[in-house]
């Protein structure tokens, strides 16, 4: 048996009583690069009364083998202060500091009044540490620490790509809806532990939330009263496409059309690369059917494991 001392992830946790009353704890802990069982016989009160799922915990025990799986036999456990989630969660390919710079160099390129009004809505203090920080999703697509953002800055790009391919668009105003259609999800999403859905998320929504909080912002921005904000608003209310697809309204300007767009394709494309960085066998085509795809998927020839 292997010992073991190092900091995991409590991702869930049981617990239980032996037949004689004793109790003990059955339990899920992992990194980024993967999870394995653990159990705590004997559980002290002392570490039952603050232990809960979604803690990085300093675990110590001895490594076994149960059921044909790893299993540690944990022997103490004792909280980790001020984690770094982005070590035991999926995390953007890019790191924040990058893609916060790109924000601000996307955010000063826009004209007035949009430059003005992203920078005190996406750029605040209280705001920046969870947009840059908060998934995308649960699942599918962008599901990672940095996901929200990494998907929003590459929308901004292709919505600046194809504002100059088409005739007629609103530039500044379809980067500035990419960049917060789902400003929402920052409220949306909770990962202590694992990506989940918070209250917000459940009662209100990120589409309602991110209307709610770009009209409290306009508020103190005179300019973008108006005309401007309810385009903009209608880019954030229509992004989905559909109702059925949770949106309040259906894309009825050419920057709604062409947004409604662009999230389907990075969302698709974003949702192909994470199915096929696990799900594949040596033939290059993944093990099952992507539910995003509904068929199985296959790398391309230059991807290299």
């Amino acid at each position: 048996m292997d010992l073991i001392d190092e900091p995991l992830l409590l991702k869930d946790l049981i617990r239980r009583t032996t037949k004689d009353n004793r109790p003990y704890m059955l339990c899920t802990m992992g990194d980024k690069t993967g999870q394995i069982s653990g159990v705590f016989w004997d559980l002290p009160a002392q570490i039952d009364g603050w232990l809960k799922s979604g803690l990085v915990v300093f675990v110590t025990g001895r490594v076994s083998s149960y059921k044909d799986s790893l299993q540690i036999n944990i022997s103490d456990i004792y909280p980790m202060e001020n984690p770094n989630l982005a070590d035991y969660l999926p995390s953007s390919t890019r790191t924040q500091e990058e893609m916060v710079n790109e924000l601000v160099e996307i955010i000063g390129s826009l004209a007035e009044p949009w430059q003005s009004f992203l920078e005190k809505v996406l750029l605040d203090d209280a705001f920046l540490p969870n947009y840059s920080a908060s998934p995308a999703a649960k699942v599918m697509h962008h599901a990672a620490v940095g996901g929200l953002l990494d998907h929003s800055l590459s929308m901004a790009k292709i919505a600046q790509n194809l504002a100059d391919h088409y005739p007629h668009v609103n530039k500044d105003l379809l980067v500035a809806g990419a960049l917060v259609h789902d400003m929402g999800k920052v409220w949306e999403y909770s990962f202590q532990g694992s990506f989940d859905v918070s209250e917000d998320g459940r009662l209100i929504g990120h589409i309602t939330r991110a209307a709610i909080e770009l009209e409290r912002h306009a508020m103190s921005v005179p300019e973008i009263q108006g005309e401007p904000l309810q385009e903009l608003l209608h880019l954030v209310v229509s992004h989905h496409g559909t109702m059925e697809w949770g949106s309040p309204s259906t894309p009825k300007t050419l920057e709604a059309v062409l947004l409604h767009q662009i999230d389907l394709l990075d969302s698709r494309v974003q949702g192909y690369f994470d199915y096929l960085a696990d799900e594949v066998n040596d033939s290059g085509w993944s093990n099952k059917r992507s539910p995003m795809h509904g068929t199985f998927l296959r790398r391309p020839p230059t991807w290299k494991s």
